[in-house]
Formats: C-alpha cells, sequence, structure tokens
C-alpha cells in the first residue's frame, strides 16, 4: 500500500528498473498492532530523515512497509548461494523487501530494506516473519560494528508488528529496517550466472560497478578490475572482524556483500576466551564457519564469484581461469597485509612483526586469555599498572612475550598508549550480556537493551559504572546462536 501522507523522502529503485529480472515486485504483509521499539536517530539525520516524524503513525508504517510514499516500489530481490558448501539455485529475499534507495546527506546511495515484512515467492514455506529478540540482536550488533570502525548493514528501526510467531514457542513479532550501502551479494551474481544469460550478468556486474567501485569502469580490464576491488574490499573487512574477535556465524555466499560490508547477523557473536576453533552457530556441526576459517571461506566465497565473472573477463575461457585465478589468489596477500597492519596498530608497533604476533595468539589460545581484555590491557601495562598479566593462571609466559613486545616499542609509551587505546575497544557486545537484554526485551523491558547499545556505541572510551560490561562470562556460560529466527 503507498500512501501520500507520512515522512518526507524521495526514493530511487535504480536495482529494479535495471535489473527486472532479479527482483520480484511485492508489498509488505499487515502489522495490525504496529509499535516502534528503537529508532536509530543518529542514521535517520545521516538519511535526510526527521526522527520525530518516524515516530508518528505514518512514519511506523512506512518502517513496516505498509505504508509507503507514492511512486515507491519495493521489490523481493533474487539470489543463489552456497550455503554451508552446498548450493541452493534459489535463495532470495523469503522474509525481506527492497523498499528502495535513498541518496544520503553525503551523497551516498543506500538501500532501504525490510527483514520479516512477510513472506514472498522466494520463501520456501517459511511464514516471512521474524522475532523481536533477532531483530534487536542485528541492530545492536551493526550499532557495535559500526563503533567499532567496521563496514556494515545498520539498523533504521525495529518495531513490533503486534502478532505473534510460532518458533520453538511463541514469540513476539518485529520488523527490522535497515540500511546498507546495497545489497547484491555472490548470491546475486550466482543467480544471474545460472540463467545462462550472460547479458544479465553482464548489467549485474555493471550495475555494482556504478554503485561500489566506479573506479573500474576506467580500467583496461573493467571485469578483472571490478572483481580485484570486491577480493579486496572482503580481505579488508575479514582481517577488521579477526581483529576484534567477531565471528559471523553464516559466511554463505548470499551473505558476503558487493560492497564489503557485514550483513545478515544471525548466529554471530564475540569471543570471550581466546580459541581460533571457537563456533558459536548451533548449525555448523562442521566447524565450516569457525573463526579460525573466516578468511579461507571468504576467498572460497569470491572464488564462486570468480567463476560467474568468466564470460565477462576474456572469451576465451582458459584466459579467463587463470586471470581470475590470480585475482583470488591474491586475497591472502591482501587480507594477511591488512591484519598485519591491524594488528601491529593493536600492539602500538610501528611496523608489523609476525613473529611476535604468531607468538603472542599460540600464548592466548594455549590458555584461553580473554581476547578484548588483553589487548585493551596492554596499554595499562606500558602505564605501569598489571594490565593483562593478571590473566594468565601463570604469568612467567606473558612475562616473557611481553619483554620482547616492550623491546620492540616506538620509545614515547605515553603516546604508544594512547594510540593503542584508539584501536582496542573496552567494550564489545558481550554475548551473555546480549541475551540477558534480549531476553528482557522479549517480556517488554527494554531497558537493558537501549543501555548496551548506549555503551557498545562507544567502545574505546572507558566509563566508571560500566565494569559488568567489559567483563567476561562466568565460566560455566556457554554461548549457542541460531539462525532463521
Amino acid at each position: 500500500m503507498s500512501v501520500s501522507a507520512g515522512p518526507r523522502l524521495h526514493l530511487d529503485h535504480t536495482f529494479a528498473r535495471e535489473l527486472p529480472g532479479l527482483a520480484v515486485p511485492w508489498t509488505a504483509a499487515p502489522a495490525p498492532g504496529a509499535e516502534l521499539l528503537v529508532l536509530n536517530t543518529d542514521l535517520a539525520a545521516e538519511l535526510g530523515l526527521e526522527p520525530e516524524e518516524l515516530r508518528e503513525p505514518a512514519g511506523v508504517a512506512l518502517l513496516v512497509g505498509t505504508g509507503l510514499p507514492d511512486g515507491a516500489h519495493p521489490v523481493a530481490q533474487a539470489y543463489a548461494g552456497h550455503q554451508f558448501g552446498m548450493y541452493q539455485p534459489r535463495l532470495g529475499d523469503g522474509r525481506a523487501l527492497l523498499v528502495g534507495e535513498l541518496v544520503d546527506r553525503d551523497g551516498r546511495r543506500r538501500d532501504l530494506h525490510l527483514k520479516g515484512s512477510g513472506a514472498t515467492p522466494f520463501a520456501r514455506g517459511g511464514d516471512g516473519k521474524a522475532a523481536v529478540g533477532p531483530m534487536l540482536r542485528e541492530y545492536l550488533m551493526g550499532e557495535a560494528m559500526h563503533a567499532l570502525g567496521i563496514p556494515t548493514s545498520r539498523a533504521l528501526a525495529v518495531v513490533a508488528t503486534g502478532e505473534e510467531v510460532v518458533r520453538e514457542r511463541l514469540l513476539p513479532g518485529a520488523v527490522l529496517a535497515r540500511v546498507a550501502a546495497s545489497h547484491l551479494r555472490v548470491g546475486t551474481f550466482q543467480y544471474a550466472a545460472a540463467t545462462r544469460d550472460v547479458e544479465l550478468v553482464r548489467a549485474l556486474a555493471d550495475h555494482a560497478i556504478r554503485r561500489h567501485h566506479p573506479e573500474a569502469a576506467e580500467a583496461p580490464e573493467v571485469y578483472l578490475e571490478f572483481y580485484r576491488r570486491v577480493v579486496d574490499a572482503q580481505a579488508a573487512l575479514v582481517a577488521r572482524w579477526m581483529l576484534v574477535g567477531f565471528v559471523h556465524g553464516v559466511m554463505n555466499t548470499d551473505n558476503t556483500t558487493i560492497s564489503g560490508e557485514t550483513i545478515d547477523y544471525g548466529p554471530c557473536a564475540f569471543l570471550d576466551a581466546y580459541d581460533p576453533a571457537t563456533v558459536f552457530s548451533s548449525i555448523d556441526h562442521g566447524s565450516r564457519y569457525a573463526y579460525a576459517n573466516q578468511p579461507g571461506i571468504a576467498q572460497w566465497n569470491l572464488a564462486r564469484l570468480g567463476d560467474t565473472l568468466l564470460p565477462l573477463i576474456d572469451e576465451d575461457q582458459d584466459a579467463a581461469i587463470e586471470a581470475a585465478t590470480e585475482v583470488v589468489a591474491s586475497f591472502v596477500e591482501r587480507y594477511e597485509g591488512y591484519y598485519a597492519r591491524g594488528m601491529a596498530a593493536k600492539l602500538g608497533l610501528a611496523e608489523p612483526d609476525d613473529h611476535l604476533v604468531r607468538d603472542l595468539m599460540g600464548l592466548l589460545a594455549g590458555r584461553r586469555v580473554d581476547f578484548t581484555r588483553f589487548f585493551r590491557g596492554l596499554s595499562a601495562h606500558l602505564r605501569g599498572t598489571d594490565g593483562p598479566r593478571s590473566l594468565f593462571a601463570e604469568p612467567t609466559a606473558f612475562d616473557a612475550w611481553a619483554a620482547r613486545w616492550e623491546a620492540a616499542l616506538p620509545p614515547d609509551r605515553a603516546a604508544v598508549a594512547e594510540a593503542m587505546d584508539r584501536v582496542n575497544p573496552v567494550y564489545i557486545p558481550r554475548n551473555h550480556v546480549v541475551e540477558e537484554a534480549l531476553a528482557a526485551a522479549t517480556e517488554g523491558d527494554m531497558g537493558p537493551f537501549h543501555r548496551l547499545v548506549e555503551v557498545v556505541s562507544d567502545p574505546y572510551r572507558e566509563r566508571p559504572g560500566l565494569e559488568r560490561f567489559a567483563e567476561p562470562a562466568p565460566a560455566e556460560y556457554r554461548h549457542v546462536t541460531y539462525c532463521g529466527t
């Protein structure tokens, strides 16, 4: 349904207009008791929207898709994907809609997208709905990642629908309104390529180049350069995940973006104790998406993108394969470079030191030291306090490593400590605290959730009274996350 009243916004529809074969016009399901739970006022301002208008009934109707402006053309996007390594030819927006595109106050084109807005032709038997808890999780995680400087989709709002959704038990339903640079995925290219229509793949690639990598259009080999830039964006993104201990949990090709943003926060979580084999997802029985596997999986996903681009890269298939293979192979060096430079910053080093880092990560893994507290504590160590030494039951191993580390630091230790505090967060979304906040919100108490969002939105500045948000989970706590809720 479209209405003329409500918030003033102009929606464009370049994706649906330029790629009609990849979009199905659709409308959102009714939300009979729509109630705004949380509104991202900072993001609304970025988009040129008035928060107070979004709080009004017409604004809430916009946020659930039942009250769109005149001229809106919402669509469900088509995509395929490898899910846990198994190819699925038809996935698509089963419970989501691309409402349209906005140009924000900085001139950036961004998608406005709904999640939990009802079943679409891609629903595959699902109800198309979403529950309050998982939608609030995506809001929280997006804000935390944004505050950490990691490219990410962000939630504009979460609105309770007034309906209950059936999962293991009845849960309150919700719609998430989220904003992303786009929702173009590796899976989008896989779907287009499966049609065997090379011109559709070319149109999709041209659209993605205009949207995200316009410099590629000036290169002698346009599509190879486009591929190179997507590989680089993903290498940078996954390195940033690894540097803060983030586990995405469901790195399917349909969750790997062309823009290099993090998207789809399902079974995601942050490390407490450092263990490279950490898996949080209840359905990842083979540990495919474990923390340490994330760089390799990203490269594998990018190889699948390369498969779709071969006809565009070169008419000679052998030449195309050789060129694409060289590009995807470069992921390793690109990722390692981003990770090494990021780790040098976390340790206060002027230059990367692979041996020092490798020995450190072995030390942390062997003693299951809290990842976030360790790195934040290093600056305290430089200031003369105990710092992370207290995290070790037998600190002599840390002492030996720390002596090597300190010998490699620049002489101005105060400046080093300050710089380290700018890249090592105090606060992350601690899993046990997240679950407490979501449980309270599901029962109608939004206070803990709002407080947690406030904390993780300012992660580098230590503040009195917030000590519990920096503490690890109790030793007996075991965190498990679930996908598709």
